[in-house]
This record gives C-alpha cells, sequence and structure tokens, in this order.
C-alpha cells in the first residue's frame, strides 16, 4: 500500500469511529471514501448495524459487493452523519468536491445529515481554495450559452483560467444525475461565497464544488498522524 492510500485508510479509520449502531450514514465518493466503505463493510460484516445512502453508483455497487446495507434518500430523508472525502479543503472547512464527478449528489446528501466529516490526506488542506480546478455541473441543453455565462460570472469577480467539458473516453463525462461538468482552472479564489452565489445564479448551472458551510470536522491524516479541525 502506498504512502498516499495508507493515510487516507487512517483518516477513513477514524471517521469510522464516530459511527454507531443504528446510525443511518451518508456514503460519499472517491478514493478516501471508498476506504472508509472498506472498512465500514468489516465492522457491518461484525454486528454494526448501520443503513447508508450512497451518493453515486459506484458507490453503491461496493456497498453491495462488501454487503452494506442501503438505504435512498427518499425512504430516509435525514440522516445522522455523512462521511465523505475532498479534492481541496481549507482552514474555515470550505471545501471543492466534484473530482469523481458526484457533486450534486454529494451535496444533497450532505445537506441531509446532521455532520458531515470530511476526510482526506493532509495534501488537500490549503491556503486558498482554487488550485484543484472546480467542478460546475451543468445541463446539457446549451451547454455552450451555459460556459459563456460561467466565465463571465467568473471574470466579474476577477477570475480567470481555462473552462474545460471534462471528457470520459474521448466523450463527454455524463454525470449519475445526467448532466455534464465544466472544470474551471481559476488557480485562487479568493471569496468562495461570492463566487457560488454567482454560479447559482447561472441558467444552466445545476451546481458546483464549492461546498461552504456543510463540513462539521475535517480529518487529515499524514506523516505525522491523524488530527482533525472543527467548524
Amino acid at each position: 500500500m502506498s504512502e498516499a492510500a495508507e493515510w487516507k485508510r487512517q483518516a477513513a479509520r477514524e471517521a469510522l469511529s464516530q459511527v454507531e449502531s443504528g446510525m443511518t450514514l451518508g456514503i460519499g465518493t472517491g478514493s478516501t471514501a471508498e476506504a472508509f466503505i472498506r472498512l465500514l463493510a468489516e465492522k457491518v460484516s461484525a454486528g454494526l448495524k448501520i443503513v447508508g445512502v450512497p451518493t453515486s453508483e459506484r458507490s453503491a455497487a461496493l456497498c453491495r459487493e462488501l454487503g452494506v446495507p442501503l438505504t435512498t434518500l427518499d425512504e430516509t430523508p435525514e440522516l445522522d452523519l455523512a462521511v465523505d472525502g475532498a479534492d481541496e479543503a481549507d482552514g474555515a472547512l470550505r471545501l471543492i468536491k466534484g473530482g469523481g464527478g458526484a457533486l450534486l449528489r454529494e451535496k444533497i446528501v450532505a445537506a441531509a445529515a446532521g455532520r458531515m466529516v470530511v476526510i482526506a490526506d493532509e495534501a488537500k488542506l490549503v491556503e486558498t481554495l482554487g488550485a484543484f480546478p472546480l467542478p460546475v455541473e451543468v445541463n446539457g441543453f446549451g451547454v455552450t450559452a451555459t460556459y459563456l455565462a460561467v466565465e463571465k460570472a467568473a471574470s466579474l469577480l476577477g477570475l480567470t483560467g481555462a473552462l474545460t467539458l471534462r471528457q470520459e473516453g474521448g466523450r463527454p463525462f455524463i454525470t449519475d444525475g445526467g448532466h455534464l461538468i465544466i472544470d474551471a482552472s481559476f488557480g485562487r479564489i479568493p471569496d468562495p461565497e461570492a463566487l457560488s452565489i454567482a454560479l447559482h445564479a447561472v441558467p444552466g448551472v445545476v451546481e458546483h464544488g464549492l461546498f461552504i458551510g456543510l463540513a462539521s470536522s475535517l480529518v487529515l491524516a499524514g506523516p505525522g498522524g491523524v488530527r482533525r479541525l472543527e467548524r
């Protein structure tokens, strides 16, 4: 196991220590979330009673494979805890998410949870968000018009950089919700709150990967061990 993989596993183990029998869980997407799912499955096999709501078809498939009981957000609209990874996080626990393409479902699940624990290796902690391209999930209808509107909204905030329609296998990437993703490489986002408002005002934008005010705690693992930041 690589160092990075071991750090993800350590962060996942710390998050798992907050899971109690009887809980309803939001279960995230991505490599760190997958480490959590595998550890969670071991606990379920040993008798832990939980039920989970996965944020992607990929995570759902892994949960089913490993025997983690699942429900839907319609059946269980209020969750005790959500555990997910992040592509970037700052000291105020603002996040960029969506590198795995599940940002819409991830945000819906996070908002439905009483608490959200974010797990990551310590390299994901940054002073200012934006080095990781910001995913913006958009409707397929009029995508060029939406692209230009996103570009204009960002430029009014002094943000520039390449906007790229995400591809997979030479074709546009399609989310589980049937949408497209524009990855915005701004480099630095000094005011995430202002950008969030501006993007939500663009017709055609379904959701964006800025998670603000959703994370309750951030669990970081690295060479020095595991540490937590609390909001």
